[in-house]
């Protein structure tokens, strides 16, 4: 019997290192104007949705991305990018079919242990890849976000403050310290505790788990998740919440007619009001908060909610991100004290 897809863990912050191969190790860029392409739906998605992105790197038959939860969940980011990627590929070169692997590759991270190392991995793929011959090539490569935070170009949706804030804050000095970081980082090879199976990526590799078992020390994994034992089951722990919460609101007897109803008594507006699209302020407002607890409180998906209210997932991502301030400006609650 097939072993069961596990959900994907996802929570607003989360620090994901997500890879997409091409099916049967095909290439999914056959020349720079696929890799544009992909690159403007990208830094569209990203904008549209606030969602940063730290690493990203995009190499003939897979790609790389480092990205934080923004507004919207990953899985919709990847979904969004992807599929209208494959659209555009397959009337490119007049095909039909799936171009990339069924389901891609994300790793929930552990930031403070892994941010940089993750950044400096993918950033090295195309080193890795022979695709550059040396890190003098790999500091213009276009493809690729390390030369981005070298300044030799522009992506503006890159958020190259926050990786270059942890080596300095002056921009010069933070880009050589940062230089230095990933050249010391070739030697390294290709980390496969960095992408490998849960528990030994977690540990170090297969020599630190074992190490540790004849110690007598026991260690949580998970392959969706790179981390220490402790952040392993602090996000199990988490996702274990969510899930509760989402059983806890039914048992209170919260779908989403009750809370259209909630907000129909805080602003003041009938059921339809909020439901119909309106540029007026107090209507876009209580779609926004509608939003916001739909998602994070009843744990609804975007294209649930987005089917519902007759808007794109991006709309929606962008009013759970408008709601969420106005929930916590007003202080407002689903679930009256």
């Amino acid at each position: 019997m097939p072993r069961r897809r596990r959900a994907r863990i996802d929570a607003p912050g989360a620090l994901h290192h997500s890879i997409c191969r091409g099916i049967g190790r095909r290439k999914i860029f056959r020349n720079n104007t696929d890799k544009d392409d992909f690159v403007n739906r990208l830094s569209r998605v990203l904008s549209e949705t606030n969602t940063p992105c730290y690493a990203w790197a995009l190499l003939s038959s897979h790609l790389h991305l480092l990205l934080r939860t923004g507004n919207a969940p990953i899985a919709t980011i990847m979904r969004k990018v992807l599929t209208g990627y494959v659209v555009s590929f397959n009337r490119r070169y007049r095909r039909n079919g799936h171009l990339f692997q069924n389901r891609y590759k994300s790793i929930l991270c552990q930031e403070d242990n892994y941010l940089l190392e993750l950044v400096r991995y993918i950033h090295l793929n195309p080193l890795r890849a022979k695709l550059v011959g040396s890190i003098r090539q790999l500091n213009t490569y276009a493809y690729n976000g390390h030369s981005v935070l070298m300044g030799n170009r522009e992506a503006e949706w890159q958020d190259v403050n926050k990786v270059l804030g942890l080596f300095n804050r002056r921009v010069h000095l933070a880009r050589k310290r940062y230089h230095d970081f990933v050249v010391k980082g070739v030697k390294m090879g290709r980390r496969p505790d960095l992408i490998g199976g849960g528990l030994i990526r977690s540990a170090g590799g297969w020599q630190a788990v074992k190490a540790l078992g004849r110690k007598r020390i026991h260690l949580k994994g998970d392959e969706r998740i790179l981390g220490d034992s402790d952040f392993v089951l602090k996000v199990l722990n988490e996702q274990n919440e969510r899930m509760d919460q989402r059983f806890r609101m039914r048992e209170q007897g919260y779908d989403i007619e009750k809370v259209i109803e909630r907000v129909s008594d805080l602003f003041s507006l009938r059921k339809q009001d909020i439901l119909n699209p309106s540029r007026q302020r107090k209507r876009l407002m209580a779609r926004s908060v509608l939003c916001y607890w739909a998602i994070r409180e009843l744990v609804m998906s975007g294209s649930e909610l987005s089917h519902i209210l007759g808007l794109n997932q991006s709309s929606v991502s962008r009013a759970v991100g408008r709601g969420e301030k106005h929930v916590n400006d007003r202080k407002l609650r689903l679930i009256e004290a």
